[in-house]
């Protein structure tokens, strides 16, 4: 029989191994595991609704809609200077600017289409990963082919023609943000080829079309422009192109898109405090503050390889990644505490479900910005809130290459 003594002891023993078992933290992997499974949960109810509607969709590409103004063909992508209008001191003259204010007279339909070309496929590719079912990959796949293989319906891989403005010019660089929405696209693509959906010939065009579409944008002066640009059209052009290289496998690409961010992007856009001087100067500071803050997070985890954390970087001073959310999240949380003026249109629509909240929770290791993430609302009343929110399908940014059922 056990003495008192030895009682006392084996109780000792137990408490002290419990008391270690219990106090371990949980993994990083558990960790991550729980987002992402949050994230599936919160998205999975919303991704099926829509997925059933787009299932109804005909492919409508840039050939879907023509404009007499455009001085491009009929697969080439035209659209007009959104804050651009006529000049009441010379109506048949050049159109002047009203930062901030949308011009609805402007022909926006092509701009229209690739966003909705990109959010059918992302919903319709993300419904595939969380069902298995077969109808919602093949539906994807229309759309794909439509803009990419079809030569009847396909666009050519150039923005020679966007956001022009009516007696200034016929097109500017400014315009390839207007593709931004290709980027989730390409994560759907990667997506299909895992699946038996996307034939190998038409994955190959399709690749075929981006490295063309991304010796555009590194060649033409339009491309040349964007990149140099020094506020969010700089961030978009080198996500844009970081998306696509690691789609296509462009290394060098990447690496220049890379050394970009480090050099140039992140020193001289964020401010000690984790804001963007260039966009809170803006008509719509909060609405320019939190877009541009997507595609900084959007660029740095597609930056991010064994080798680089583009997330954790920082530069000496401190600033980086987790300077800027830290600076916004008070104001996400409850925009009444926005220290600057309000956006002039649209400011009941913000925040939204922002890509750069469910970037950091999944990466940082951060569960509350997934709560926050959730309370924030998922639908886009206007066509101005969808425009402004490029990134809609989180599921596609998981990691999954297969169907999870």
């Amino acid at each position: 029989m056990l003495t008192t003594i030895k009682i006392k002891l084996l109780l000792s023993f137990l408490f002290v191994c419990f008391g270690c078992f219990s106090a371990q933290k949980p993994t990083t992997v558990t960790i991550e595991n729980t987002i992402k499974s949050g994230i599936i949960k919160a998205e999975k109810p919303r991704i099926i609704l829509l997925a059933d509607s787009f299932l109804q969709l005909k492919p409508i590409t840039v050939t879907s809609f023509s404009c007499p103004r455009s001085a491009g063909g009929i697969h080439d992508y035209y659209s007009e200077a959104t804050y651009w209008w006529p000049d009441p001191k010379n109506p048949d003259g050049p159109y002047i600017r009203k930062d901030g204010l949308n011009n609805p007279a402007n022909f926006d339909f092509h701009r229209q289409a690739i966003g909705d070309f990109s959010w059918a496929v992302g919903t319709l590719t993300s419904a595939y990963l969380l069902t298995g079912k077969a109808v919602y990959a093949e539906t994807a796949v229309k759309h794909l082919k439509a803009w990419y293989v079809n030569s009847e319906t396909i666009m050519n891989p150039n923005f020679l023609f966007a956001q022009a403005i009516k007696g200034v010019n016929t097109g500017r660089g400014i315009g390839i943000i207007d593709g931004i929405p290709f980027i989730e696209v390409t994560k759907s693509i990667q997506v299909l080829e895992n699946s038996p959906y996307l034939s190998k010939s038409d994955s190959e065009t399709i690749h075929n079309w981006f490295k063309t579409f991304m010796t555009w944008l590194n060649t033409h002066q339009y491309g040349n422009d964007e990149m140099n640009a020094k506020n969010n059209h700089g961030t978009w052009w080198h996500t844009q192109v970081a998306a696509y290289a690691r789609f296509v496998g462009d290394k060098s690409i990447l690496e220049k898109c890379r050394k970009h961010y480090v050099e140039i992007l992140l020193p001289t856009q964020m401010a000690q405090n984790g804001s963007y001087p260039l966009e809170i100067e803006r008509t719509k500071p909060f609405s320019y503050e939190l877009f541009n803050l997507d595609g900084m997070a959007t660029l740095t985890w597609l930056l991010t390889d064994s080798d680089f954390n583009g997330w954790k970087f920082s530069l000496s001073d401190g600033r980086g990644m987790q300077k800027g959310v830290d600076f916004i999240k008070p104001y996400v949380v409850d925009k009444e505490k926005w220290p600057f003026k309000k956006d002039i249109s649209h400011w009941d629509e913000q925040p939204g479900r922002r890509p750069f909240m469910f970037f950091a929770a999944i990466i940082h290791q951060q569960p509350e910005w997934i709560s926050i993430w959730e309370k924030c609302s998922a639908e886009f009343p206007t066509d101005e809130s969808k425009r402004n929110m490029p990134l809609k399908n989180p599921i596609l940014w998981l990691g999954l290459n297969k169907p999870i059922k």
